[in-house]
């Protein structure tokens, strides 16, 4: 099934769910076209015989034969080799997240900084509401593990921390996230009533990876695509997809799980962006655009300096010249001074911060 293209995807396979082996299918596509991949490979969880409750009903575990490897060895070649495919797609600012569980996760990690991939994070989504442990002999197993890496050390990755403080109330994101499984009408079910997919994430982990970690028409790949989690909420949130998945009962799932999604409004799909990602604009262009005239006196917010606007967008006080910043940081005898948010000027007998001029110069910009 298709969907449709931005401009900046032109030439990609995107809104597409692509059929056959994941390494295959990887290799097949343009180098250095990905701008995140989210990979939620098999575990190799290694299961021994049927888990049952303590009624003694049967335990629906992952026991499919894609979660199946003969060995370790066998499995750390096959994460090799997929690996190395992805870092191929992944454009030079690009990152990629892997989530696991203990069976697996520690391995994926060795092999993504053997790649060269650089280790940004790893992130624990605690489980709300994990299964318990039926036997009482461990732990309960209440959370998995993500590996957010970039594909290089020097990469310039995105990473949109107001669009997550705000998510988050004000604060700061940690690195534990407390998210539920994928439950109620969330979970997928097959033509039989059961589970359409042993391993659905919920779309509340994606929605979170997608707002830190991509921005509007970005290209997203899940090289394990399952259910579709990954492309639905993509599409919902403006991003572009692509998808590859092996087994056609889960491709039938995702199709018709996608085709039922429509993307936000342009408006609603806008995150909060970090200050150094707007536009910069010198001091010097409110001089030459009048804004503020040479000769005019700002001062200092706390009341105890002032300084002159001299033509050149440079200030003098206190026989002290220099930029914003310089003059505010020497005024003050600090290491450093935001000149922006410290000086301020008079207008209407009051005073008025000169970041709002710089704002207007931004809003301006858009």
């Amino acid at each position: 099934m298709t969907y449709k293209t931005s401009k900046a995807a032109a030439g990609l396979p995107t809104g597409k769910i692509l059929a056959g082996d994941c390494i295959e299918v990887m290799n097949s596509l343009p180098e250095s076209s990905v701008d995140l991949i989210f990979a939620d490979p098999p575990y190799n969880l290694q299961l021994k015989g049927d888990l049952h409750r303590p009624d003694n009903s049967k335990v629906d575990a992952v026991d499919d034969e894609w979660d199946q490897f003969d060995s370790f060895k066998v499995y750390d070649q096959f994460t090799r080799e997929w690996l190395k495919a992805a870092r191929r797609l992944l454009k030079p600012n690009g990152a990629i997240w892997v989530i696991g569980s203990y069976h697996n996760v520690f391995r994926l990690g060795a092999e993504l900084q053997n790649q060269g991939y650089w280790i940004l994070n790893d992130v624990v989504w605690r489980k709300s509401n994990p299964m318990p442990n039926f036997r009482g002999k461990r732990f309960t197993n209440a959370h998995e593990t993500m590996i957010w890496a970039s594909k290089d050390e020097k990469a310039k990755y995105t990473f949109n921390y107001e669009a997550l403080k705000a998510l988050n109330e004000g604060i700061q994101m940690r690195s534990d996230w407390v998210l539920p499984i994928c439950n109620g009408g969330e979970r997928l079910k097959d033509d039989n009533g059961e589970k359409a997919h042993p391993t659905q994430k919920p779309e509340s982990l994606l929605h979170r990876v997608l707002i830190a970690s991509t921005n509007e028409g970005d290209v997203v790949l899940d090289p394990f695509f399952g259910t579709g989690t990954t492309g639905a909420v993509a599409k919902a949130l403006g991003r572009e997809f692509i998808g590859i998945e092996r087994e056609e009962k889960y491709r039938m799932v995702a199709e018709r799980r996608i085709a039922g999604i429509r993307k936000f409004d342009s408006e609603a799909i806008k995150v909060s962006t970090s200050k150094r990602a707007e536009p910069r604009v010198p001091f010097g262009q409110l001089v030459e655009r009048g804004m503020l005239r040479p000769g005019e006196e700002l001062y200092s917010l706390n009341g105890r300096y002032t300084a002159k606007v001299r033509a050149d967008g440079t200030l003098v006080g206190n026989d002290i010249k220099g930029s914003i910043h310089q003059v505010g940081a020497k005024l003050e005898g600090a290491p450093s001074c935001n000149g922006w948010t410290y000086w301020s000027f008079m207008r209407d007998g009051r005073n008025v911060p000169i970041d709002v001029l710089r704002q207007q110069i931004r809003a301006e910009m858009q």
